[in-house]
């Protein structure tokens, strides 16, 4: 999904998070991992800007939604590592995340609402803004990607593996029996199709 920091080439989408881009408390995101693959000052970026495209796109408020979906996810620590002794991480990081954004900026109360009820659905704390929804969904699509993509990435690289080792050689082999030119041609553009995919 990382479209090599898609959001640094959008100037006005810069300007907006201009002023808290640069904090320590969202530079430091990054020393976190974010789900299987990113870090989370990545995860934050993405769930920031395309919520605010979409956002743009609807005529919403994207100034609000690019600054709380920056700041969504302003925890420093790793997702079981902490107990807390009331609630869990999907109910308490958000928590911390809106302590944490009050210390970076000014929040206006839609930011405060989209930070604190992000995790809606894995918790109660119904969204009060459309605005909300939007950085609620794209963040759980986001997630969901994040934890997809490399799993399936690894099942068409068995599926290759499995397609060329056992599944082409036995079409061949029966193939041969048949001395079908056309087919064994056809194997052939498989096997070396399946090597450049590798």
């Amino acid at each position: 999904m990382v479209e090599s920091k898609i959001w640094e080439r959008d100037p006005e989408y810069m300007a907006i998070i201009d002023d808290i881009k640069d904090h320590p408390f969202v530079v430091d995101l990054s020393l976190f991992p974010q789900h299987v693959n990113g870090n989370r000052q990545t995860h934050s970026y993405m769930v920031s800007y395309y919520s605010y495209r979409i956002a743009k796109s609807l005529g919403w408020n994207y100034r609000a939604v690019a600054r709380a979906g920056l700041l969504h996810d302003l925890f420093y620590y790793k997702p079981g590592d902490l107990d807390f002794s009331h609630g869990n991480h999907l109910r308490n990081h958000p928590k911390i995340a809106l302590i944490n954004a009050r210390l970076v900026t000014d929040l206006s109360a839609m930011e405060e609402d989209i930070i604190i009820k992000h995790m809606w659905l894995a918790t109660a704390a119904m969204p009060k803004y459309k605005e909300s929804f939007v950085v609620t969904f794209v963040d759980k699509y986001i997630a969901v990607d994040d934890f997809v993509r490399p799993s399936f990435s690894r099942m068409m690289k068995a599926f290759r593996v499995f397609v060329k080792t056992l599944v082409l050689p036995a079409l061949k082999l029966n193939n041969k029996q048949s001395n079908n030119q056309q087919l064994e041609d056809a194997f052939e553009e498989s096997l070396e199709e399946l090597d450049k995919n590798e």
